[in-house]
């Protein structure tokens, strides 16, 4: 903290608040999935969040379920309750649901359990060699970093399932190679390797072992896990969420995210948002329609999401682009595939593990939380010639992000870190639901690359944060730029290249119960 962050850091408005409730972390484990839930798509399923304070997920969720619907599946840390209705019930009737529940006390949202697809077109013309890791300059990397990365950063691959004792994987498969939410077990193979090669081709992208006469190469040889909650048809919010929550508790340091569709939703909003606030970094596949926008999960502002580039550093027909934060190659990417054998694929799918491998190179550089090694990659990036929309901060480039000193302001790209940052903590108490606390930021920088406001409130109850910029109105529960709204009081927003005309307005809500919370402002020049 500078000697003057105090005087950035302000109340805009005082509103008395009484009680002091200590935060903590919360402890409790992902609740398994009930036996014989089929894989895939839960197409018939409703997602209900229940605020923090609130008591048993699956006791305030049941006293509201129709007798033709069951609770099926929960998660305590993410406080939310799957609900099942027979097949034959109408979409109306499903929707009456979400909206009745949805009125009452202590209920956060209610939502369909949308169904997300794996990001891969497999390509069928084989290339003799490698490009992917030459065009990010990995191999000159691995000149700077000894042993060829790090086994003690860990990439989570939230995928299909993944062969892990393929030859060119098995030695950086951690022993417990990683769970399997579609089937509910320990063993993360897929049980149809012919079917279900993209978990298997992601994780050859990013970490297939280096330097072992076998194969290929990936990014670097940091350790992997996977979380298998793709099967063939796709797979549901719910075991994404799930899996993305595990992968956090592993001590995941990345968490590779090569699915999406489905849009926005709560669930998948505050697993992401669990991710960031607990050390593990979603970066995501932007998607393959060729839209001039991303897809979620890469939307949501806690994840990097990177768009597709093929070996002559153009943007692939197929990438998705608008706001991106980094490209990288996609088109015609050699990697591992089922069983003990190799091929090309194209997708964002495999530009994002590319860039998931090249993170875990530059961790076994630097010691990086979340927020500085986002930045770092983006301000060592390199700049291919594409507009911002197509490349974000440029290609990700692994010789610049392990010998760029983080902070330094070096490297290629720009758009995300610099050679300075400065912080301020302020804390204060909420007293009731009808009790919110509002503050503005003057900025330090004069153009900031990015700001990360983070709250820490009380474990039983349900504070909320909310931001506008580039103006002086407060925010509100009904009128925001940016909204963090799970189901606790640990919330994060981050914002890059943020509006500095004006200071930034902040508040925070509470939607449920008292406490004290510290809110923490870190701004990056």
């Amino acid at each position: 903290m500078s000697d003057d962050s105090t005087q950035r850091f302000n109340r805009r408005t005082f509103l008395k608040a009484t009680g002091a409730v200590g935060a903590a972390a919360a402890t409790s484990g992902i609740a398994a999935a009930t036996p014989g839930r089929d894989p895939g798509p839960k197409k018939d399923e409703i997602l209900v969040g229940v605020s923090a304070g609130q008591g048993d997920v699956e006791g305030k969720v049941a006293t509201s379920v129709p007798g033709n619907a069951e609770v099926v599946h929960t998660n305590d840390k993410l406080r939310y309750a799957a609900v099942k209705f027979p097949s034959q019930v109408p979409d109306k009737a499903k929707q009456n649901f979400i909206d009745a529940i949805s009125r009452k006390d202590g209920i956060k949202y209610a939502e369909r359990n949308k169904t997300h697809q794996a990001f891969a077109t497999p390509n069928d013309p084989r290339f003799s060699n490698q490009y992917a890791p030459k065009q990010v300059e990995s191999p000159a990397a691995w000149d700077e970093v000894s042993g060829f990365g790090d086994s003690g950063v860990t990439i989570a691959v939230v995928d299909t399932g993944a062969q892990y004792d393929h030859p060119d994987l098995d030695g950086n498969y951690e022993s417990n190679p990683g769970y399997d939410f579609v089937d509910n077990d320990s063993d993360p193979a897929p049980p149809s390797p012919s079917s279900e090669q993209h978990g298997t081709h992601v994780s050859g992208c990013a970490a297939a072992v280096v330097d072992d006469g076998t194969g290929v190469a990936g990014q670097g040889n940091s350790s992997l896990i996977n979380g298998r909650a793709l099967g063939p048809n796709g797979g549901s919010t719910a075991d994404i969420a799930d899996a993305v929550e595990w992968a956090t508790d592993q001590g995941a340091d990345i968490i590779n995210m090569s699915l999406g569709g489905g849009g926005y939703t709560q669930t998948m909003k505050s697993a992401v948002q669990y991710a960031v606030n607990n050390g593990a970094l979603p970066i995501c596949a932007a998607g393959n329609s060729g839209a001039s926008s991303v897809s979620y999960p890469a939307a949501y502002e806690e994840c990097m999401a990177i768009s597709a580039v093929d070996s002559n550093e153009q943007l692939a027909s197929f990438s998705q682009y608008g706001d991106v934060d980094l490209a990288a190659p996609g088109v015609d990417v050699l990697s591992t595939v089922p069983t003990d054998s190799y091929a090309e694929f194209s997708g964002t799918s495999m530009a994002t593990p590319v860039t998931s491998g090249v993170a875990g190179l530059t961790l076994a550089a630097w010691d990086l939380n979340t927020s500085e090694l986002r930045s770092h990659l983006k301000a060592t990036a390199k700049d291919i010639g594409l507009s911002s929309n197509k490349q974000g901060a440029g290609q990700v480039n692994a010789l610049n992000a392990v010998t760029t000193e983080p902070g330094s302001g070096g490297g290629g790209g720009g758009g995300g870190g610099g050679d300075g940052s400065t912080s301020e903590t302020v804390s204060d108490s909420l007293s009731s639901s009808s009790d919110s606390d509002d503050y503005s930021w003057s900025w330090n920088y004069s153009s900031p690359s990015q700001i990360v406001v983070e709250l820490n409130g009380p474990t039983d109850a349900d504070f909320d944060l909310y931001i506008n910029e580039g103006t002086t109105a407060a925010p509100t529960p009904s009128s925001y730029d940016y909204r963090s709204y799970t189901t606790n009081s640990q919330e994060s927003i981050t914002i890059d290249n943020p509006d500095a005309s004006t200071e930034l307005q902040i508040a925070v809500d509470s939607y449920s119960g008292s406490g004290s919370y510290d809110v923490t402002i870190t701004e990056y020049q």
